[in-house]
């Protein structure tokens, strides 16, 4: 049982392929011990499921940056919010292997985050179409179940990778990891991945993503930030979606706006409709600034490297001298 939302662990299939996954389980004393489920997979970074059994143990994912709102039966809730640590360290481990990975190719990747039914699909589809022939495009879908939205993807041109958690409620860094290793990413390209549709766990766990971007539709209730507070003082980008039905509905955009800046002062915001067309030019931008970003970033590291191979192929010569 996932110690935030109360989820089962499930078996995570990665473009319809049992995935290598690691649990540690975590028994009524409080100990816990790990074992690997080995299956084929793609090269990828490995990973960590960490969950208590229900019985004779009791399943958790760790998910929140703050104590555990849940507890196995006999297990303190030190040991809990211990064991919640220990699964968040693991994470951010997997993730800055694949933020070096992808930093090392100027690879602009972004985590999008949502509840279900935002319009997340709708959006990308959307924005894969109108960046065709400026930007190569890839795209990790995350869902519990079917490959739909991954063939929406592919249907556009730009290649994705389905992940299935099965009975789990978002990606981890482990899955992201085996995923990219399924994809030929190019140099300088941009990385989207879609998590799976949930405002609470996706919140705590980094990917590597050089940013979370919410998307909340204005089909939902402008209170949204306030509610979820973890996951809009996450992301970077809040995207107010479906733009285009605010004339049918009682939906303040103003407030919505002063909800998320009341969790998140830095949260930039952007309008937009994938049916109308609305504020995807500010998107767009919004992207090319950050693409551009990483791709100084990855020539700043080459040549820092050129200048250090220089510097010691100096020292080799002047010792040979």
């Amino acid at each position: 049982m996932c110690t935030t939302c109360g989820c089962g662990a499930g078996e995570v299939k990665i473009d319809g392929e049992h995935a290598h996954h690691e649990h540690d389980h975590v028994h009524a004393d409080g100990t816990t011990h790990s074992h690997d489920h080995d299956h084929d997979h793609g090269h990828g970074a490995g990973g960590a499921h960490e969950h208590v059994h229900e019985s004779p143990h009791a399943h958790a994912h760790a998910h929140s940056y703050a104590p555990a709102h849940s507890h196995a039966p006999g297990v303190s809730a030190k040991r809990m919010v211990q064991i919640e640590q220990d699964i968040l360290s693991k994470n951010n481990a997997y993730a800055a292997e694949n933020r070096q990975r992808l930093a090392d190719r100027g690879i602009f990747t972004l985590n999008l985050v949502s509840s279900p039914g935002s319009g997340k699909t709708t959006l990308l589809v959307k924005t894969i179409e109108l960046l065709k022939g400026s930007q190569p495009v890839a795209v990790i879908e995350g869902d519990q179940q079917t490959s739909q939205d991954a063939e929406r993807i592919r249907a556009t041109g730009a290649p994705a990778i389905q992940i299935n958690t099965g009975k789990g409620c978002h990606l981890d860094a482990h899955m992201v990891g085996h995923a990219m290793g399924k994809l030929e990413l190019p140099e300088d390209s941009l990385l989207m991945i879609e998590n799976v549709g949930n405002l609470v766990c996706p919140a705590a766990f980094d990917l590597g993503e050089a940013h979370k971007v919410v998307i909340l539709s204005v089909t939902e209730g402008e209170d949204k930030p306030i509610k979820y507070p973890d996951m809009f003082r996450a992301a970077t980008l809040m995207l107010m979606n479906k733009c285009d039905l605010l004339p049918h509905l009682a939906f303040s955009v103003p407030k919505a706006i002063e909800f998320a800046r009341r969790v998140n002062p830095g949260i930039e915001v952007i309008e937009v409709s994938a049916t109308s067309g609305q504020g995807m030019d500010d998107w767009l931008a919004w992207i090319a600034r950050g693409a551009a970003a990483s791709r100084v970033q990855r020539q700043d590291t080459v040549d820092s490297l050129q200048r250090r191979v220089a510097e010691l192929e100096g020292q080799l010569a002047a010792r040979s001298a």
